[in-house]
């Protein structure tokens, strides 16, 4: 019987999201059975995968954790114990599934010897003919032919990664390396409850249902008796030996974010391009924050004239927690942006963040087409929403227009060049104007262009109000629903 795998474990495989492969199971391309897919079915859909060359996932992950502008993490094996504990579960598997075998022999040989008796007590030529062709099946079951390489690639990724479905909402992802489970799923996209990240504040408790978990960090939170019982693990200490199931609460929405107030270092101010600056800050490993990808933070610095703040979206994706990244423009009149480019902001400078805030953010539940637009400075937010759709790999499609009114205005056009040459989905365009009002509907006449069901998107547009606000009026105009229309004026 062909190998079922997950939608998670079958992405991997060929090298595509999952996204993508829901849309070929809605679309009846692909077949599954509850939510599972066969290796026979891949077989079938994709009969040119080069799975030997073990190519297309590992080509798909480099160019997304390089397009994401974020350091290239190396991609190691589990620790010596997990990847030990893994091989001994697929030893029984595999000596399971050989018990079950030779038990289906023994039946098939005293199946055919018994119709060979009765075709030779009846002389019967039919049942003569049924025994040859089980005898003949057997032979050709038992041959000895190369393994598929696309079963053998298969029970290896169980080996070198493991499987976690979270309850109740389903959501699953892979865990690779020496991830803990918190790490994993925040690079997944999920939307954990966690605080410190280091073992401390206990936010990250949830229960293990099934499978095998073991602890690889040290904590000082302490479970009760009660929990320890029941199952209850700490996610950022512990990693997965085998499948596992956990059940949890996610966020689902910005209520679901506590308000926070921590001090960050700047740990570098980089030009994006000659009217563009990059303040990356760092928080300390004990007090990360939690936010959605689309929201914004108040930082404040400390200055002999009094506080200097400034609400500002966040740039960067939520499953890198401790790196904040901010896009300043140097027309920016706010005082923090003053600062910054005035040179009186330097690396290792504390900076208050208090947040997160907004409601610019991703619906946690929608596989549609994401119709991003942007306009200078606007694409930071949209950076932040594209990377965090990205690491969930749910959604379909991304359609992104960049507007600028300045010279260097798409300061991060190689960015979008990446994302577009890694994923076949992607599309983009960038716009000049002068005037961010007649750049709006520069914007909305390109979307219209190429998106004709505005229905079955959820819209963005991130940028200055005189922007904005037409490109939202028009975009109702031309079908766009209200409840999948956000905007946010920077």
């Amino acid at each position: 019987m062909s190998q079922l795998l997950s939608l998670a474990r079958a992405a991997q495989l060929i090298g595509l999201t999952r996204g993508a492969l829901q849309k070929m199971v809605r679309t009846g391309e692909l077949t599954a059975f509850d939510g599972q897919i066969t290796v026979d079915e891949l077989r079938r859909a994709f009969p040119t995968a080069a799975i030997e060359d073990a190519g297309a996932f590992e080509k798909v992950t480099q160019i997304r954790e390089a397009a994401f502008g974020r350091r290239v993490r190396e991609r190691m094996l589990p620790s010596q114990e997990v990847l030990a504990q893994r091989l001994f579960a697929q030893s029984q598997e595999l000596a399971d599934l050989r018990r079950y075998l030779n038990a289906y022999h023994a039946l098939v040989v005293e199946g055919e010897r018994r119709v060979r008796e009765l075709a030779d007590e009846r002389d019967d030529a039919g049942l003569r003919a049924l025994a040859d062709e089980m005898q003949a099946g057997l032979k050709r079951a038992l041959g000895t032919e190369p393994a598929e390489a696309m079963d053998a690639m298969a029970d290896l990724l169980k080996v070198i990664s493991a499987q976690v479905t979270v309850k109740p909402s389903g959501h699953q992802f892979l865990l690779e390396g020496n991830d803990s489970i918190l790490q994993a799923g925040l690079k997944a996209g999920m939307r954990f409850a966690y605080g410190c990240g280091t073992g401390t504040c206990g936010l990250c408790k949830a229960r293990v249902v099934s499978g095998e978990v073991r602890r690889i960090e040290h904590s000082d939170y302490r479970l009760s008796d009660a929990e320890r019982q029941q199952g209850y693990v700490l996610l950022c200490a512990h990693t997965a030996v085998s499948d596992v199931v956990v059940e949890t609460i996610e966020a689902r929405g910005p209520g679901d974010i506590p308000a926070q107030d921590l001090v960050a270092s700047v740990r570098a101010i980089e030009e994006l391009a000659p009217d563009t600056r990059l303040l990356h800050l760092q928080t300390p490993r004990s007090n990360r924050l939690r936010f959605l990808a689309g929201q914004s933070v108040t930082l404040g610095l400390p200055s002999e004239q009094g506080d200097l703040t400034q609400t500002i979206a966040l740039a960067s994706c939520p499953c890198d927690e401790r790196n904040l990244h901010f896009h300043f423009a140097r027309d920016d009149e706010a005082p923090l942006a003053r600062a910054l480019f005035d040179g009186r902001i330097r690396t290792g400078a504390a900076i208050s963040v208090r947040g997160p805030s907004g409601d610019f953010v991703l619906d946690a539940d929608s596989t549609r087409p994401l119709v991003l637009i942007a306009c200078d400075t606007g694409f930071g937010p949209i950076r932040s929403l594209i990377e965090h759709a990205l690491a969930g790999e749910t959604t379909e499609a991304f359609d992104l227009t960049w507007v600028a009114t300045r010279s260097d205005g798409h300061y991060l056009a190689n960015q979008c060049r990446a994302w577009a040459a890694a994923f076949d989905q992607f599309s983009f365009r960038l716009l000049t104007d002068a005037s961010a009002a007649a750049g709006a509907w520069q914007a909305i006449e390109a979307v219209l262009a190429t998106r004709r069901n505005l229905a079955q998107c959820d819209l963005y547009a991130a940028g200055p109000g005189e922007f904005v606000e037409p490109v939202l009026e028009g975009l109702r105009g031309a079908g766009a629903l209200p409840g999948r229309m956000h905007g946010l004026v920077t």
